[in-house]
């Protein structure tokens, strides 16, 4: 069965509809069977009159027992009638759908589904669905599919389509999982699967589907993944790389000893660079464990064994933070360290490109300027990038064609549960920094409420007397109508009111300019704004040790990663700070986050608590870890189903390396077809 046929071959799908399912990324059969709905509404059980809930939606099946009225009220039309059951009667309302007066007459049947409100001194249901009494009862318990949708399609439209698709496949589409496999996983037939998943006979059904297609999705994204690492594994390391003497000098110039930690990934490190085999490595250590320390330490072996080597950062400020911490480090060793950024003039960067391509640059520091096509290193060894979930796979991609396969080191402060690490970054080597400096200070967590707002403020004040910075984060740039929440613009405002005039106060959103946000973030860092309200722009980013106090509005609205990494920007001098949540939520959940952030410090141990507490459909999740979004499993809610998956691809290919074998094959051009279109969601 061909699936790969467009659209238009399906009765009602013509130019104009198919040029808006292609902007949902709806192009093929395959596509719109694939499109799952992201929730199913059910049909409620139908409540008398004298049992209806307020405030919430209510069915009801009545007779019209009052002469349904059309009301003009101002620009509109308001239309009202009494419905009646053998326990009671109950006003309805409709706005500007003065034809239903014809409809709903006197002594007329139906099923009204709507929500129930006390107004104008009369307990109304408030627009409610009109629904055939038979055509209801026949589909109580069906689940219908509810898809996201885009301007121009309708659910009927979408609904409608799928089910042509399903009907024109007819139950062929071929079976990519061997009957032992579904067999030992417990998993349902796939056109079975796809047919339920939009079109589910009850909740069993769907979830037995829902688990198939689950694990379909991780199988392919860890034969991907695996398959990337197998052809890492087969690059050899072409550059002749020994031990140097200024290894030593440096680590006994520091003010401090490495930590056990630092030293071991130090030395999976080391021995990496001068093996036969090319470095692709992930260091992941939570803020202030010390990663910059080892990133300077490789690129100083590459620097002394005469190679150049280079480092990438997501941001300006960040850039030039790394430059100046591995100046100071390096420079007494006589290497030369260069900075090239997007705001330097032209004539600034054609002299960093002329020395680059002549060698006379060891190690250049930048932004995502390194992989302008103008970049020319002479013989680049390694690539570290830093926050890699920041860059995308083509960006990383880009930076290491700039050499001949150089050896690959991503540094990320981002802690994810090991087990989940392994799987997800399955395609690196992935080193673990699980233990912070000595003398390194707790950073003081509280969760408070609103009424605590005036005793913050006075906090506030007390810090930048006593000479320190404080960060603000809010939710939100603009003020929204329908969410109460602080925003960055407003309550700049509200707190330049408030303070101190001789306190000066500052805010940056990702809405500004580049050159904006850099500007302010500079002028942060040297001490020049007291307090800097913003967004979680700053999650990832500047060292500001004068900073001692981060205050988090609406904390709610943050999973524990992007708590974790926020308070992450304090406590990064010798003076002590404090982080303050701030939340009126009375969700369960709520108050489990808060109270793990007052108790805990370490990320990793924050990360095991998110893997058991995120729950399905948390926006925040993904993206604070820099992980691949999926169609349908969750990696946080399905971790069961994501490690049989995984275990599954290792086996396959422990037998058939490449997926080459003739029962392979078509698995191999499934994997293909998915992992290809996610490549760039993926941290590689």
């Amino acid at each position: 069965m061909n699936t790969n046929l467009p659209v238009v071959v399906l009765k009602g799908i013509g130019d104009k509809k198919s040029k808006l399912l292609d902007k949902m990324g709806i192009r093929t059969i395959e596509n719109l069977l694939n499109y799952y709905p992201r929730d199913y509404e059910r049909n409620m059980p139908i409540t008398k009159i004298s049992e209806i809930k307020m405030d919430e939606i209510n069915v009801i099946e009545g007779t019209i027992c009052f002469p349904t009225q059309n009301i003009r009220k101002r620009n509109m039309v308001l239309t009202k009638t009494k419905i009646r059951d053998n326990t009671g009667e109950i006003f309805a309302i409709w706005f500007s759908q003065p034809y239903l007066k014809n409809k709903l007459k006197i002594g007329a049947k139906y099923v009204f589904k709507g929500k129930i409100q006390y107004k104008y001194n009369i307990v109304q249901m408030s627009s409610p669905q009109i629904i055939e009494i038979n055509k209801y009862s026949e589909s109580i318990n069906h689940l219908k599919p509810i898809y996201p949708l885009i301007k121009d399609i309708s659910m009927n439209f979408m609904t409608g389509s799928i089910k042509q698709a399903i009907e024109y496949t007819r139950n062929q589409l071929k079976e990519f999982l061997p009957n032992e496999v579904r067999e030992k996983y417990n998993l349902a037939e796939y056109n079975y699967s796809i047919r339920q998943i939009h079109d589910p006979d009850d909740y069993e059904s769907l979830e037995t589907a829902k688990k198939r297609l689950i694990f379909d999705e991780f199988l392919l994204f860890a034969l991907g993944i695996n398959l990337i690492k197998e052809h890492t594994n087969d690059v050899i390391n072409e550059f002749n790389i020994n031990d140097i003497p200024n290894e030593k000098i440096l680590i006994e110039s520091l003010p401090y000893d490495l930590t056990g930690a630092q030293q071991k990934v130090w030395k999976e490190i080391k021995d990496e660079l001068k093996s036969n085999k090319a470095m692709n490595r992930l260091v992941q250590g939570d803020v202030g464990s010390g990663k910059t320390i080892i990133a300077a330490l490789a690129l100083l072996y590459v620097a002394d064994n005469n190679y150049q080597a280079c480092m990438m950062a997501p941001t300006e400020v960040l850039a030039k933070q790394h430059y100046n911490s591995i100046t100071k480090l390096l420079d007494p060793m006589g290497v030369n360290v260069e900075l090239l950024v997007g705001s330097m003039t032209k004539k600034q960067k054609d002299e960093i490109y002329k020395k680059l391509k002549n060698g006379e640059i060891s190690i250049l520091i930048g932004t995502h300027a390194l992989i302008q096509e103008k970049v020319e290193f002479n013989n680049l060894a390694l690539a570290i990038t830093d926050e890699q979930h920041r860059f995308g796979v083509k960006q990383r991609e880009n930076l290491s064609d700039k050499g001949k396969y150089p050896h690959i080191l991503v540094m990320s402060a981002t802690p994810i549960p090991r087990t989940l690490a392994l799987i997800v970054y399955s395609d690196m080597d992935v080193s673990i920094i699980d233990e912070m400096p000595p003398g390194r200070q707790k950073i003081e967590t509280y969760a408070v409420n609103t009424s605590y707002r005036e005793r913050i403020y006075s906090f506030i004040e007390g810090e930048i007397n006593n000479g320190r910075q404080v960060y603000i984060i809010c939710p939100m740039v603009e003020d929204s109508e329908t969410l109460e929440l602080e925003s960055v613009v407003s309550y700049s405002d509200k707190i330049k009111e408030r303070i101190d005039n001789k306190i000066k106060v500052e805010y940056i959103h990702g809405k500004m300019k580049a050159k904006e946000k850099n500007d302010i973030m500079e002028r942060f860092s040297n001490n020049e704004i007291d307090i800097l309200v913003s967004t979680t722009v700053i999650e990832v980013g500047v060292n500001v040790p004068n900073a001692t106090l981060m205050i988090i509005e609406n904390a709610e609205r943050f999973g524990l990663a992007g708590l974790h990494q926020l308070r992450g920007r304090v406590g990064r001098g010798k003076y002590k700070s404090y982080c303050v949540l701030i939340t009126d939520s009375k969700n369960t959940i709520t108050k489990k986050r808060m109270d793990i952030m007052c108790k805990h410090t370490d990320g990793f141990v924050i990360s095991e608590y998110d893997l058991k507490l995120r729950g399905p459909g948390d926006v925040f999740g993904l993206k604070q870890h820099g992980l691949p979004e999926f169609i349908i499993g969750d990696i946080f809610r399905d971790i069961d189903i994501l490690k049989e998956a995984n275990g599954l691809a290792k086996e396959i290919l422990s037998n058939d390396k490449y997926l080459e074998s003739e029962e392979n094959k078509y698995l191999n051009h499934k994997m293909k077809r998915y992992f290809t279109k996610r490549i760039e969601q993926i941290s590689l």
